[in-house]
């Protein structure tokens, strides 16, 4: 009897023990989350009315420095988060995620804890309007595999060349997505100067013939056949009816959430990135810590530098060896909602694909010149390439920019560079 009480009494002690053990590991739990910070960092705990937020970004921007800046991270399992090695500036800082709507921005200086409160979004709807443009483009419809081959204009309005669904699907991406970030709000949404007339059909009709690349926006539909712009009218039509992606994206996961970013504003409002290059894609060692070089197609023949350590944004122009070089300016335009009549792009140039080689040289497929083959290019000509494969035009042809000296070599081709 005493063994089995001194067992019982064992038994209840250790049990108390237990639970006085796990009280204190769960207050231990339950303490507010800690960040040390650094004299150049900004870190502390994202929580919301739903409690710590992992996974949700943090954002610090300034426009205290040569060039707008900012800096990005996502927050771990504890909602806290850490943004490092800031340059000195006052900045603002708020949050955003998937199923948040962006929290007020709070001003501060660096070396600093600050605690963030997150904003849950009122509704799916006000959370939709920050998921990536992609899932919103999935509303798309796409036609059925037995519509295909198409039989043309006078048929089910898909053009006889769209053979498979495949053909259709990979226009849509890459022809279309690839110039546009088609889910974006400016692109599931239409203007309200083109839906005056209550018409989405002719809303679009506009749409697509508004600025300086219409031409290849109807290039491009008309590849499809009449059928595409039905699809896009009603694309839009069910968004502005209330219609949500069917998909919710996940917030950052695993080591996702270690990615820091940092993103600086350079080159023009009027003017649009095609490309950037920061090394040699060889050896990734070449250019450290250097200039980055964009590539600004047919917008304008000033090429974007950005400075990374310095945060500082510059221009240098791009030459061309023809007066006669044509111009972006020459291109037909149509009325923007954005730009009105005025066509805002003006290159001779047209920079595209941006390559730096070892000795830290940039090279631009870029015009240098009228479209017109010189005639050592053309049949009838003894050069050893003509003879075998005589050009008559070449669209692009190579630039090479040394940073060393400043100065810029223009390379003529036969051929057509990308």
């Amino acid at each position: 009897m005493r063994t089995s009480l001194h067992v019982t009494i064992a038994a209840i002690l250790a049990v108390v023990l237990c639970l006085a053990g796990a009280g204190s590991g769960l207050k231990a739990q339950r303490a507010p989350a800690t960040v040390q910070v650094g004299s150049t960092d900004l870190g502390g705990v994202v929580t919301s009315s739903k409690g710590p937020e992992a996974g949700v970004w943090v954002v610090a921007e300034t426009t205290d420095l040569p060039t707008k800046f900012a800096k990005v991270v996502v927050t771990d399992d504890q909602g806290r988060y850490l943004i490092p090695e800031l340059p000195k500036a006052s900045y603002e800082v708020w949050v955003r995620g998937y199923g948040l709507v962006d929290s007020p921005k709070v001003k501060t200086e660096i070396g600093r804890q600050l605690n963030l409160t997150a904003v849950q979004a009122p509704s799916a709807a006000a959370a939709a309007e920050y998921y990536p443009g992609v899932y919103w483009y999935s509303l798309l419809q796409i036609p059925s595999k037995s519509e295909f081959p198409g039989t043309g204009v006078n048929g089910n309005g898909i053009r006889e060349v769209m053979k498979t669904q495949h053909y259709w699907i990979d226009t849509v991406k890459n022809s279309c997505q690839s110039c546009h970030a088609l889910g974006s709000k400016g692109m599931r949404t239409l203007e309200k100067e083109w839906t005056s007339a209550g018409n989405s059909l002719q809303a679009w009709t506009r749409r697509v013939q508004a600025g300086q690349a219409r031409a290849n926006m109807a290039l491009t539909l008309g590849q499809f056949g009449p059928k595409a712009l039905a699809l896009f009218v009603d694309w839009t039509d069910r968004i502005a009816a209330g219609e949500l992606p069917t998909e919710k994206p996940q917030r950052p996961q695993g080591v996702e959430r270690n990615v820091v970013i940092s993103m600086w504003e350079w080159s023009m409002p009027k003017a649009y990135l095609h490309d950037a290059i920061s090394t040699d894609k060889r050896n990734p060692r070449v250019n450290a810590n250097g200039p980055i070089y964009g590539s600004t197609e047919a917008s304008t023949d000033m090429v974007p530098i950005l400075d990374p350590v310095k945060n500082a944004a510059s221009q240098i122009k791009h030459p061309y060896r023809d007066p006669k070089t044509p111009s972006s300016l020459e291109l037909t335009h149509g009325h923007s909602p954005y730009w009105g009549d005025e066509p805002i792009w003006d290159g001779h140039t047209s920079i595209h694909n941006p390559i730096m080689d070892e000795k830290g040289r940039v090279w631009f497929t870029a015009r240098i010149r009228p479209e017109a083959n010189p005639a050592y290019c053309k049949a009838g000509s003894d050069h050893p390439s003509a003879k075998v494969v005589p050009l008559e035009n070449s669209g692009r042809q190579l630039s090479m920019y040394d940073p060393k000296t400043g100065k810029w070599s223009l390379i003529d081709t036969c051929f057509s560079t990308q």
